[in-house]
């Protein structure tokens, strides 16, 4: 659905995106994450053609965004940047205004969105009365107007209270598993981004630092909860054994290649190393984005 090929974006002579190539195929839900000036917004509006790309390639679903636009966003909904409504207008009309802008979608598209998104009894009355949430939900609603096939959402969770957040990730889930959309998601909220993703990459100074599965990155490595007498002592034994690589703190170890739990614990307690438990520890991909931003290259530097 989504296909950038050497992606290059200057703005002067500081460079806001670099060498990017990234796909996402059909009916996943990927998660694009960095840092505020990483990357994603631009990438995102190049992939609108609301940024002209300074070189590179941006293909979705199926068309070069530069040269065929309109067929390329034909079936493309998106929330981008910060949602303008009127607001003395109601909730209904500001879709009908809205989507004007296109193609006038009928009353029964109109009613079957205002559904989708929970905002039913609530279309008729003043966007002014809206909550944040609401208003979050019109914006899902106008993105779905044009009965896309490919979402686009940049921060859908920005300023929203956690059951506001709750909410919208129920209703994108529900997007993806009733609708098959493939779904595009910006976000800092990494705990949703661990919830709805099957895939991630994230930007660092414009330029890819990785591109994965999810499952992959829980998988930590290696990195198992030791919990004994004396953690130094135990990990001293254990490295020169060969059979860590490292430890972290406290309480975690990092096992070599091949290394297996019920090893460690076999090894520790005929050294005489009580083992009050031992673990693998899931990483969450807080865990995995922090390390990887701390290690990641600095900006490059520009003229």
């Amino acid at each position: 659905m989504i296909e950038l090929s050497h992606l290059h974006k200057k703005f002067g002579q500081r460079p806001a995106v670099n060498d990017l190539t990234l796909t996402v195929p059909r009916g996943e839900v990927f998660g694009l994450l960095g840092h505020n000036g990483a990357g994603k917004s631009t990438t995102i509006g190049m992939m609108l053609g609301q940024v002209w790309p300074t070189g590179g390639e941006v293909k979705v679903c199926g068309y070069d965004v530069t040269t065929h636009r309109a067929k390329a966003l034909q079936k493309v909904g998106a929330i981008f940047e910060a949602p303008a409504f009127y607001d003395y207008l109601s909730g209904r009309r500001n879709l009908e205004i809205l989507s004007h802008y296109t193609a006038p979608p009928s009353k029964e598209r109109i009613r079957e969105v205002v559904d989708w998104v929970g905002l039913t009894g609530r279309e008729q009355t003043p966007v002014k009365t809206y909550s944040h949430g609401m208003r979050a939900r019109l914006a899902l609603a106008q993105a779905l107007l044009p009965q896309p096939e490919l979402l686009i959402l940049d921060e859908p969770g920005s300023g929203l209270d956690p059951e506001g957040i709750a909410e919208m990730r129920q209703t994108i889930l529900r997007l993806h598993r009733e609708l098959g959309l493939t779904i595009l998601l910006s976000s800092h909220l990494l705990t949703e981004v661990e919830q709805l993703c099957t895939r991630i990459a994230v930007l660092h100074h414009g330029e890819k630092v990785f591109d994965g599965a999810i499952a992959d990155v829980k998988a930590a490595h290696g990195r198992v909860a030791l919990r004994t007498k004396d953690f130094a002592r135990a990990t001293v034994f254990l490295r020169q054994a060969g059979l860590i690589s490292g430890s972290e703190g406290t309480e975690f170890i990092l096992l070599n290649d091949g290394a297996t739990i019920a090893e460690i614990t076999r090894a520790l307690v005929e050294a005489g190393h009580p083992v009050d438990g031992i673990w693998t520890r899931e990483q969450t991909l807080e865990d995995f984005y922090l390390e990887l931003v701390k290690s990641a290259p600095t900006a490059p530097k520009h003229n």
